[in-house]
This record gives structure tokens, sequence and C-alpha cells, in this order.
């Protein structure tokens, strides 16, 4: 119930509601149910506090180092309004449906994967939604999708902390989340409020990946801190969470996203982060 307690207001979605009332009787019923055919074992959301530090990119080498290592992957692009995924993979080709579930595309690397582009009509589209349809959309990306035997799926969750990541938390059934941030101090506070959230509505944290944390000399490989120190360790400290990675800026990476040839990039760093998901 909402709207000051008055049934005559209810709009019998608790999802956007804090009212405690006779219709909430089990929160879990916000749970979006997956295509009956779907298989999905393990959901990792891929998030960070705000935009522009690499989540889609790190989501993209979780997803190719699992399906290396011999495990069944897919990406759901929850980032609506700025979907990357498809063209980091290399994928042109719109995804089609039989009327009663949505297939979604195929890497060469046999990653599956759906993103808001293939379901538009040019890539160039925007997407001007309000954010209760997007949240919308997200589940049914999630739900009237067929993911056939799938060990882990990587959601690319927008940047923030607003309506729509609440909405991915209540809706689908994620076992973690890894945060994403870079090297400025500001990021830090970012990174809090990220990890505050997922407290609050009781998701694991899984760890911190830094991005773009330092760049090595190709001569001497001497690290170059061009956004300055590090804060990475202490944020981590302070919520005891592992550093899964700092990954440095590479120009191979920008290249190959714009390629679409991402899975075949292979960054040493992200190896660590890809045991811990081994070992959920």
């Amino acid at each position: 119930m909402s709207q000051n307690q008055n049934p005559e207001n209810c709009t019998h979605d608790c999802s956007s509601c804090g009212t405690n009332c006779p219709s909430r009787e089990q929160p879990q019923s916000f749970l979006a149910k997956p295509y009956e055919k779907s298989s999905i074992k393990k959901i990792i959301g891929v998030v960070s506090g705000k935009g522009g530090v690499g989540k889609s990119f790190v989501t993209s080498m979780l997803a190719s180092e699992m399906q290396r290592r011999g495990f069944r992957t897919a990406v759901l692009d929850g980032d609506i309004t700025g979907p990357s995924q498809g063209k980091s993979f290399g994928i042109t080709d719109k995804a089609y449906g039989d009327g009663e579930v949505i297939y979604p595309e195929t890497t060469k690397g046999g990653i599956q994967i759906i993103s808001m582009n293939m379901l538009l009509e040019t890539d160039d589209t925007p997407v001007i939604w309000r954010g209760p349809m997007v949240g919308s959309v997200l589940k049914q990306l999630y739900s009237e999708v067929y993911w056939k035997d799938v060990d882990y799926m990587f959601i690319d969750m927008p940047p923030g902390t607003s309506d729509v990541p609440l909405t991915l938390f209540q809706s689908i059934p994620v076992d973690g989340i890894i945060i994403v941030t870079s090297p400025q101090e500001l990021v830090s506070m970012v990174v809090n409020k990220a990890v505050n959230m997922a407290n609050m509505m009781n998701i694991k944290v899984l760890g911190v990946i830094e991005n773009m944390s330092y760049v090595e000399c190709t001569k001497c490989g001497e690290k170059l801190y061009v956004f300055g120190p590090s804060h990475i360790q202490e944020t981590a400290d302070k919520f005891d969470l592992p550093v899964l990675a700092q990954i440095p800026l590479d120009p191979r990476i920008s290249a190959s996203a714009d390629a679409g040839t991402i899975e075949d990039l292979e960054i040493e760093q992200i190896a660590k982060a890809a045991e811990i998901l081994e070992n959920i």
C-alpha cells in the first residue's frame, strides 16, 4: 500500500512502497521468475557508484575469463540507457523472438548476451525513459529471455544507487556484487555508498576492483600513478572486503572494445577475481 496508507491510492507495486500493510506479506514475491526453460546457476552484479570507471569493461572481462575457464557464461547488459556490451563483443545482429521468448545473441567464444541495442531499430536510437520503465525492461531482459545452461550470469548494472539498481536487487536473485572503482579519492566515497546500499539490501559484496589503477612503462616496467595514489586498499579494509584486482590503463583495452574483440583480450589481473567467483 502507498500514498499515505490510503487503500484507494494503492498502486499494488510494493517494490516502490515502504509502507507495512496486509498486502505486504511476502517480500520475496518481488522476485521475477526466469523463463521456464532458462537455467542460471549464479548471478553476479557488477556495479559502480558513478559512471566512467570501467564497469562495463570489467563485466566483459569477467565473463570472458570465466568462459575460458570452462564455465558457460552470459552477460545481461543492464545499463539500459547506455548499452555497450554488444559492440564490445562485436555483435551487430538484432535479438529475435518467437512470440514466446527472446533469444540472446552468442559471441564467437560462446558467451550469451542481451543488450538494449539488440532490441532497438538502430544503435544510435536513444532510450528516453523514466526510471520505472527502465527498471521494468531490466526485469524483462532477465525473465523473458531464454538463458540456456548458464553457470555464471554477469549483470552490467547502471551506475549509481538510485531506483534502477534498487529494482534489480529486489527483482533478480543476485548471488553477489563486485564494485568497480578508480583511484581518485572522490570515488572512494562513492564506493562507500555502493557498499552501504548492498548491505541495506542484504546483498553480498564479493570484493572491489580498481580500474585505471596505473600506467606501466613499456620500457622499464615502472608503474606510473597518473591519477594519484590509490585509496582502494584503505576503502576495502574499512568494509573488510578483498581487493580483487588493480587493472592498469592499457591501450589494448579501448582498441579491443572498439574493434569488438574484447573477449580475445586477456588481462592477467582479472585472474584473482575469477578465482573468487569459482569458489562462491
